[in-house]
């Protein structure tokens, strides 16, 4: 069993990304209105920042920023998946073992995470996360993609409408 190694930095800002189960599934942005209540449910019970978020049909990528003296990132993912999974129908396949342990069998168990280090890298995984739909072939331009924070740093000034 490999011995997985969080960086835990209070008050950081990290990049995630969050797959679901099925890699064909088109569930996030089927069920938009129920991921957007879990992350807002989350961050009342739990705050963070969200810098830059972008939901695709079947993974998201997103950078957020916890508060200061808090480095609990993994309780916020466990929240918004387990949230999620209440709110939409139960129609996804299940093994046995996934039954068993009343795992509803939406999302991989694990998710990836990175500690931005630096504004250099912090700029990096922003424009990651805005331009991952382009970068799939869901849209030919960021700004066509509805699911994103990219409207947003558009209305701030940091990109062009393109």
């Amino acid at each position: 069993m490999p011995n997985y190694r969080r960086f835990l930095l209070p008050g950081g800002t990290y990049f995630f990304t969050v797959v679901l189960r099925d890699r064909r599934s088109d569930l996030l942005t089927r069920h938009i209105d129920a991921l957007r209540v879990s992350v807002r449910e989350t961050r009342a019970r739990y705050p963070f920042l969200i810098d830059a978020w972008t939901v695709l049909p079947e993974h998201m990528h997103f950078v957020l920023t916890l508060p200061e003296n808090d480095h609990d990132f993994s309780n916020r993912i466990k929240a918004i998946k387990t949230r999620f999974s209440r709110r939409v129908p139960p129609t996804e396949a299940r093994t046995s073992s996934m039954v068993r342990r009343g795992e509803r069998g939406i999302w991989q168990r694990r998710f990836w995470e990175h500690a931005i280090r630096d504004q250099e890298d912090y700029e990096r995984h922003v424009d990651y996360v805005h331009f991952n739909a382009v970068k799939h072939g869901h849209v030919s331009r960021a700004h066509e993609w509805p699911w994103s924070t990219f409207h947003r740093w558009v209305d701030a000034g940091v990109y062009a409408r393109e």
